[in-house]
């Protein structure tokens, strides 16, 4: 839902009816991920996408009939279903949907006459708050029960980093304090996942199923080095939605009119900018500066740090006397093996382009567990993530 959450806001800020349907579990070759979602307002308007076309069309249906209802309520749509080929979903995967109402009507009007999550029904008004909260780019996790006593179905929490959180899921006050503490972590990691608390720690009679969707700031690349592949690599960024930093000591290469899509420009030593940042297990830093006087004092720090991704453009020659001087430095065997050579995959590129494109294909691949061979004749699945979420760490000829 929160992958919408933009236009959905909007939606609330308009007073209109909606209702918003999201995957919450797939199995086999599923098309979209938990957390995908479609909606549909009063008078038909449709946004998203739950299957990239696959079961659109009933989709729709299912959120036109919770408009009119009220109610929550779960689907599955697969292969194991005999009208599959007919509803759509022809990739032979499974996905298990939750569709929730959100009207208007009981959000109480804000004094500016817009409508603001200040309630008349709580959990509308959660949904609405973690809307706002995902379209005004602050960190927050909205967690929902999909799957437990129907009368739990569809509330929600809504948990921030500091474990404040607004909305109740509707049962034991025990069964809000776990699902605070498992969003929470999940948060902490940028993670949306499914949790399973047990009847005990639920204390409602039932198991109960969540789904947690986390909306975090955009995850960062920090670019080093103001040349031409620089330029096409901050393109094929933004286009990953990256917050993409160039950095270079260089003021006359450094510059808005080089770089217009970068979302900031910073001319500085590598090395000591990359002492001055707070980073995150997301972030991915790629070495463009091709000298050993930048390059290195920036990998030694670079390859110590928790993050996703680590790259240097250099010949394998450059790369073998590259290694030598971060041996000198003092960096473990296990350190530098965080270090691809060359960068990116094969994918024979030669021009800043294809270059930039065979470095975000193993970014993409390191983060989501992919291994970079190509799908035809491969046994391997189509559609996978890295269990842990973090990729491994890398360098372009």
């Amino acid at each position: 839902m929160l992958d919408i959450a933009e236009e959905l806001h909007r939606w609330v800020e308009q007073g209109r009816d909606f209702a918003v349907a999201t995957v919450v579990a797939t199995h086999g070759s599923a098309p979209r991920q938990p957390g995908a979602a479609l909606a549909v307002d009063a008078d038909g308007t449709a946004i998203g996408s739950v299957s990239g076309g696959c079961v659109e069309g009933a989709v729709y249906a299912l959120c036109q009939e919770a408009l009119e209802t009220g109610e929550a309520a779960t689907e599955r749509f697969g292969y194991s279903d005999e009208d599959a080929f007919a509803i759509g979903l022809t990739c032979g995967g499974i996905i298990d949907i939750l569709v929730t109402p959100v009207p208007a009507s009981t959000l109480a009007p804000a004094p500016d006459g817009r409508h603001e999550a200040q309630p008349v029904d709580s959990n509308p008004a959660t949904l609405a708050a973690a809307l706002a909260a995902a379209a005004q780019g602050e960190a927050a996790a909205v967690t929902r029960v999909v799957q437990g006593p129907p009368e739990l179905l569809g509330r929600a929490l809504l948990v921030r980093p500091d474990g404040s959180h607004t909305g109740t899921l509707g049962g034991h006050p025990a069964l809000d304090r776990t699902a605070v503490a498992e969003t929470r972590a999940l948060l902490d990691a940028g993670r949306t996942a499914t949790t399973e608390i047990g009847a005990d720690g639920a204390r409602c009679g039932a198991p109960v199923v969540l789904l947690t969707e986390s909306s975090v700031p955009a995850p960062r690349m920090i670019v080093f080095g103001a040349i031409d592949f620089a330029a096409a690599l901050v393109k094929v960024g933004r286009l990953l939605n990256y917050h993409v930093t160039v950095c270079d000591a260089r003021p006359v290469f450094a510059t808005r009119q080089r770089f217009p899509d970068a979302d900031e420009i910073v001319v500085d030593w590598p090395h000591r900018y990359l002492d001055s940042q707070d980073l995150d297990p997301r972030t991915v830093l790629c070495v463009l500066t091709h000298d050993a006087k930048f390059d290195v004092p920036l990998l030694e720090r670079a390859l110590k740090l928790p993050v996703a991704y680590v790259g240097a453009m250099g010949s394998r020659h450059t790369h073998t006397d590259r290694l030598r001087r971060l041996r000198d430095a003092g960096l473990t065997e296990l350190e530098l093996h965080r270090l691809r050579s060359p960068i990116g995959l094969d994918l024979g590129a030669r021009t800043p382009e294809e270059t930039a494109l065979s470095i975000a294909a193993e970014i993409i691949a390191d983060r989501r567990g992919g291994t970079g061979v190509p799908l035809t004749g491969a046994h391997t699945p189509i559609h996978h993530d890295n269990p842990r979420g973090l990729g491994r760490i890398g360098s372009v000829a």
